[in-house]
């Protein structure tokens, strides 16, 4: 991709809103050397910090502090940068905005200092995705898989498969265009295992772009069951602390609750849902549907049953229909506090539909097993060796990647078209390319970078 020359001049602040002792303010591009010449009163030497005022054109002190100038290519962006640190007064920081604005400075958009790095070839687009990350983050692990992905682990991954892919394309290619020749690579049929080399070697990014991606996205876990199974107290028992209101009558909770808690590093979104049954009032048919609506996003049911309630169906046929298929479901006994059965995982019988997990959410028995059993069906390895963070974006780049490979060994084990298979290995090539932005859509750096911190 080549180096974007953007002719305007952007500013922003890059610190969170509010007050504080320090307040950031960044400015990009051709006509930043000359802005802090204005502001500054004099051109700093470049990567040095310079302590001083910071006046407007009437010569007016707005503030002081102190100011970092980085020339071009050597900066963040791949631009002049001037970086502005002041007091985190929001008014003191607005009075330097107005009057940087005044001087040519254009507002920022959302993430456009990380897309000018990305345009500018400064970082590719897995790593700029990492510096969002890394904001976001909620865990620990998180925080470290996401600076490695920022340092390029990722990304150097994703490179190795491209060039391999393209050296075989070149072979391919070369027997194309030139079928007189005997090369090697065609006559012994040494194309099969370097395919399956190739395949290999996806496979084993592939699992480490799932872990990340668990690390990044976390999992969404919908909790269902009939009034009174004990849901809120579930919540609750897992959050730690009295989130949802919990009381012996029917029906209390009417809205969706949500709590984030982080098993093993792994961030886990647990939806808290009204009762399923036949409503009463339009208020409790509301929050019903509602709790449906949450199994459409869902990648995890809790199915939670009252180990009271003495054969009973664990909600109402109508509601059961319309479970997912696609996602794994854990079906939950709860209070056998109240019965005297063995907390735990039961075994697996065949007139079982879901695997079965016996609960007291009350005294917090079988809690620790149900957070394992979690753990194991998003098939999430805390102690795994992935260090990156990852987005689904990137997995279905992966797959699709993937699926391409394995069509192309079958048809060429098949028939030996080259010219199939180069084309096989163009289509795979451009998938993986989407990841790090080496083939890219102004769509998809839309939606990448919108998501971003004014200011980053």
């Amino acid at each position: 991709m080549e180096p974007q020359h953007n002719t305007d001049t952007i500013v922003a602040i890059a610190t969170p809103p509010g007050r504080g002792g320090i307040g950031v303010i960044r400015v990009s591009g051709p006509s930043s050397i000359h802005i802090a010449n204005k502001i500054l009163g004099t051109i700093p030497e470049p990567r040095r910090a310079y302590y001083g005022p910071f006046s407007d054109t009437g010569g007016n002190v707005l503030d002081e502090g102190i100011a970092l100038l980085f020339k071009q290519p050597n900066s963040f962006t791949g631009e002049d940068v001037l970086e502005l640190q002041g007091h985190g007064g929001p008014v003191v920081l607005d009075m330097i905005i107005q009057q940087l604005v005044g001087l040519g400075c254009r507002m920022a958009r959302p993430g456009e200092f990380s897309e000018r790095a990305f345009l500018n070839n400064k970082i590719d687009l897995t790593q700029a995705e990492a510096i969002a990350d890394l904001i976001d983050c909620s865990t620990q692990q998180a925080a470290r898989s996401a600076l490695n992905s920022l340092q390029g682990t990722f990304s150097a991954l994703i490179d190795e498969l491209i060039e391999q892919l393209i050296d075989l394309r070149c072979y391919l290619e070369a027997s194309i265009d030139f079928p007189d020749e005997e090369l090697d690579l065609l006559a012994e049929d040494k194309i099969s295992p370097r395919i399956r080399a190739i395949q290999q070697q996806l496979d084993s990014t592939l699992e480490q772009t799932k872990q990340g991606a668990l690390l990044k996205e976390g999992i969404q876990v919908v909790i269902i069951g009939k009034p009174n199974a004990g849901k809120s107290s579930l919540l609750n028992c897992l959050a730690g602390s009295s989130r949802a209101i919990v009381t012996d009558i029917e029906g209390t909770t009417r809205d969706i609750l949500e709590e984030q808690i982080n098993i093993d590093g792994l961030p886990i979104n647990f939806i808290d849902t009204a009762g399923l049954r036949d409503p009463k009032d339009p208020v409790e048919a509301e929050g019903i549907r509602r709790a449906m609506e949450r199994l459409e996003v869902a990648d995890c049911v809790l199915l939670l049953e009252d180990a009271t309630a003495q054969q009973q169906a664990e909600i109402d046929e109508k509601y059961a229909s319309r479970l997912p298929a696609a996602i794994p479901i854990i079906r939950l006994v709860n209070k056998v506090d109240l019965t005297g059965a063995i907390p735990g995982l039961l075994p697996t019988s065949a007139d079982q539909s879901y695997p079965t997990l016996q609960i007291s959410a009350k005294d917090k028995l079988g809690i620790d097993s149900l957070k394992k059993y979690l753990k194991e069906i998003v098939g999430y390895n805390s102690t795994s060796e992935s260090t990156f963070t990852a987005r689904r974006r990137h997995l279905e780049s992966l797959v699709e990647a993937k699926s391409i490979l394995d069509d192309a060994l079958n048809q060429w084990l098949g028939s030996n078209a080259e010219e199939l298979l180069a084309e096989d290995m163009r289509a795979a090539q451009k998938s993986l390319e989407t990841i790090t932005g080496r083939f890219s859509n102004e769509d998809l750096l839309d939606v990448v970078f919108s998501g971003f911190c004014i200011g980053k």
